[in-house]
């Protein structure tokens, strides 16, 4: 691989990290990334279509309140340089994603550690505000940003330095005590993570819609876009059913559209 091409790919990984943040441009998401890495790499071909595999398997990662999902951007980023590395093009896919999905795991400890790290420099920024100094809180949101860049950037830098082998080793290594309390902490904080949105969310108007999504989410032949279509028609309900009012007698009625239909009866 050409200098010009390790420097795109490393500007492809830091744009990746700060759009994990920012979500402003989508750069984390695996099809745009893994076919940006492709495109300046050569492997144009190749990089769609390890794209779009990662791209069906990250729809179901999502951050909910409390638990954050596994790390889009450096899975995209890491699977694409594997694949560009191991020359193997579109054979090489499989292969790319089977590292893809414990590097997408692993980097839930560099989003904790960039994290932590900025709760310092938030006080930093508020320290600055305190003085009036706005360069100063911008200046200090520059370095955030940077150190979300830097966690994608540096692990595609380091990849791109020892190789894939040494990659797949390292992962394989991993002890299974520490894999196994990575899944169960995270589907532990995922729970608390549905019990903090709920909290907020919960009204006597919404709590049918919640257990009538809930039972359909545990039909095993209903598929993501029919639970997807059900939703949006609840919703639309839930709107026209707010327009009326509740009981349709001129009343203006209530916050509570369902509250105020079922105490006519």
């Amino acid at each position: 691989m050409s200098i010009i091409s390790i420097i795109l790919v490393l500007v492809v990984a830091f744009l990746a990290g700060l759009d994990g943040i920012l979500d402003e441009f989508q750069f984390h998401q695996p099809l745009v990334a893994c076919t940006l890495i492709g495109l300046v790499t050569g492997n144009l071909e190749a990089g769609i279509i390890l794209g779009g595999s990662l791209q069906m398997i990250a729809l179901g990662w999502a951050n909910i309140g409390a638990a954050v999902a596994p790390d889009a951007a450096l899975a995209s980023v890491a699977s694409a340089i594997v694949l560009v590395l191991g020359g193997k093009g579109k054979a090489g896919v499989s292969d790319a994603i089977a590292i893809a999905l414990p590097l997408a795991v692993a980097g839930l400890f560099l989003t904790m550690l960039v994290r932590t790290i900025s709760v310092g420099i938030v006080h930093g920024a508020d320290a600055e505000a305190a003085k009036g100094n706005m360069a100063g809180v911008q200046l200090f949101h520059f370095i955030a940003l940077g150190l979300q860049g830097l966690r994608i950037a540096i692990p595609a830098g380091l990849i791109l330095a020892i190789g894939t082998d040494r990659v797949t080793s390292i992962l394989n290594a991993m002890p299974a005590w520490l894999s196994q309390g990575m899944a169960i902490g995270g589907g532990m904080v995922v729970a608390v993570g549905y019990a903090l949105v709920i909290n907020m969310m919960a009204t006597r108007e919404v709590w049918p819609f919640f257990f009538i999504g809930f039972a359909l989410a545990a039909v095993s032949s209903l598929t993501l876009i029919a639970l997807g279509m059900i939703g949006l028609a609840l919703a639309f309900i839930y709107l026209n059913l707010s327009k009326q009012g509740g009981s349709g007698n001129g009343n203006a009625g209530s916050s509570d559209p369902i509250g105020d239909i079922l105490n006519d009866y």
